[in-house]
């Protein structure tokens, strides 16, 4: 039997749990001991994204952890918090903190990464390793892709309140998951509910306009990864057609990587790829040790 979004969702929110950090709500999802590796989630998502690479995660002997930015997933969305890059990494501080993580390994997508690579470089003595997933690091010039730049427009709300959940789903697959059959379209529709939850995602809306995409952050972000004292890698759905193949030349640029791993996935990765993902991000894990 099909579950509905409600359901998956439901399910979602009984395997983490609430906790706070900088006086905002969020929550978190976590398993597993050892070392804490931190997955850091983009937009249109949420830390539901890693809900399968958490588990293979834990089996490798780490503690597997992803939270919610503010604004997004089943976090709170505060109308006067500061829902830029530096904003959200300083929250990502607050939250690691709360979460008791000293020292971690460090996985970031998306919008999530300038904010992850933000903190990793104001915090270098922090990091263990990073790996790197679809995400735009040439900030000054970052134009995002078609489906997400109506969202930095004068209308973006008018045209978040008439998408409907069909329209959500056939631009996620579009963009984001290569083998549609690892991904129900109850779990698509759980996003887009995620996305929406409480404030019709107005939150959503205020992160998308306050993203800092200018040369003073990518020259914050490039230097810091460039002087960085802990292993790197990089790990990318070679059919992005969202992030494609100029951004990962970027991050290859930035990381001084020149074999990065690639997987046959679209943007979201962490879909149909969840097992080798996880596998990749602990075997840099462990050679740190």
């Amino acid at each position: 039997m099909r579950r509905t979004p409600g359901q998956v969702i439901g399910e979602h929110q009984a395997a983490g749990r609430d906790f706070t950090a900088g006086a905002t709500k969020s929550f978190v999802r976590e398993q597993g001991e050892g070392e804490p590796v931190v997955l850091l989630h983009g937009v249109p998502a949420s830390c539901f994204l890693y809900r399968k690479v958490i588990p293979p995660l834990a089996r490798a002997g780490f503690r597997a952890i992803a939270f919610d930015f503010p604004g997004l997933g089943l976090a709170e969305r505060p109308s006067d918090f500061d829902y830029s890059t530096a904003g959200l990494a300083s929250w990502t501080a607050q939250a690691l903190d709360a979460l008791e993580v000293d020292r971690c390994h460090l996985v970031v997508h998306d919008l999530g990464g300038p904010v992850g690579c933000e903190w990793a470089v104001r915090n270098p003595d922090r990091v263990q390793s990073l790996t790197v997933l679809n995400t735009p690091l040439k900030l000054g010039s970052f134009r995002p892709p078609w489906t997400m730049r109506p969202f930095r427009t004068p209308f973006a709300r008018t045209y978040l309140a008439t998408m409907r959940r069909r329209t959500f789903a056939s631009l996620f697959y579009l963009q984001g998951v290569a083998n549609r059959w690892a991904m129900p379209r109850e779990e698509v529709w759980a996003y887009y509910d995620l996305l929406k939850l409480g404030d019709r995602g107005k939150a959503f809306l205020r992160i998308m306009q306050a993203f800092e995409l200018t040369q003073a952050k990518q020259d914050l972000i490039w230097d810091g990864l460039r002087d960085r004292a802990y292993p790197a890698q990089i790990v990318w759905g070679e059919r992005d057609p969202a992030l494609g193949r100029d951004e990962l030349l970027v991050a290859q640029e930035v990381l001084g990587i020149e074999d990065p791993t690639l997987l046959p996935a679209k943007h979201f990765l962490q879909e149909d790829q969840a097992l080798p993902l996880a596998s990749k991000i602990a075997d840099l894990a462990r050679s740190t040790a």
